[in-house]
């Protein structure tokens, strides 16, 4: 299968409305592909706290219907990046919305592990409480996940659980942290024994330089592909049928111990 990571660059002197327009194009470029991704929060950018509000929309909204006609016009499945959902009640969400090529929304993943360290986002947005799959016809299974989500391994462990064979992971991910950003993918990949295909900004918003450099990495931890520092796109073949080989040639997996029970009192 061809995934295509677009690494789009968040800038502030670009409108919501004209990255919208910009990002719709982009997808639509990728037709050819099995699978697009798109960044973390693109829209508003991951650190500009203060625009989340005003540029929060339901489910339903602008973004995602301009994602699920990209996604229909180019025939792929689309992780359109997340967007802030505002929800009936009010309360904000970073949302992320996988489409399938005929345009239907196929998941919606609340991020769990919110960033911030009790501001921000933090205390911005509400957590979800569900990890999320979804099935890729009848070729593999995609773990869903967000940027910050990217230190907590127990999520990426619940994935595979639930049959993710490819953990995707749209992100905002900040320049002065880059080597965690590529040091966590790859171990993400090495310990679930499955891909990552880890999706990040370019550019600078709130004044946070971004970390670009989205990377793909293989079940075994070797980088099939990474993108620089500026807006890109980043297309890689991949072999779904490499994790069932590579879990079977390593059964490492079938080792483990702690987590599969509930803890004895």
């Amino acid at each position: 299968m061809r995934a295509s990571l677009i690494q789009i660059a968040v800038n502030e002197d670009e409108t919501v409305e004209a990255r919208r327009v910009r990002a719709t194009a982009l997808v639509r470029e990728q037709a050819g592909a099995d699978l697009v991704v798109l960044p973390e929060l693109w829209t508003t950018g991951a650190f500009a706290f203060d625009a989340f509000d005003a540029a929060a929309e339901p489910l339903r909204g602008p973004t995602y219907e301009a994602m699920a006609k990209a996604a229909s016009d180019a025939g792929v499945w689309l992780h359109a990046g997340s967007v802030p959902e505002r929800a009936p009640d009010g309360l904000l969400y970073n949302t992320s919305l996988v489409f399938s090529p005929s345009g239907d929304l196929a998941a919606s993943y609340r991020k769990i592990h919110r960033f911030g360290f009790d501001k921000g986002e933090a205390v911005l947005m509400g957590a979800g409480r569900e990890p999320v799959t979804v099935r890729l016809a009848d070729t593999t299974t995609l773990g869903v996940a967000t940027c910050y989500d990217l230190r907590f391994p127990e999520l990426f462990r619940s994935l595979v659980d639930e049959g993710a064979e490819i953990l995707v992971v749209p992100a905002g991910w900040p320049e002065r942290r880059r080597s965690h950003w590529t040091l966590l993918a790859q171990a993400r990949a090495v310990e679930n024994q499955a891909f990552v295909l880890a999706c990040g900004t370019a550019g600078t918003h709130a004044g946070v330089p971004q970390a670009g450099h989205s990377i793909v990495v293989d079940p075994w931890g070797e980088v099939l592909a990474q993108a620089g520092a500026d807006e890109e796109v980043l297309t890689v073949e991949l072999d779904p049928a490499k994790v069932a080989r590579t879990r079977e040639q390593f059964p490492a997996l079938k080792d483990r111990v702690l987590g599969l029970e509930p803890p004895r009192r």
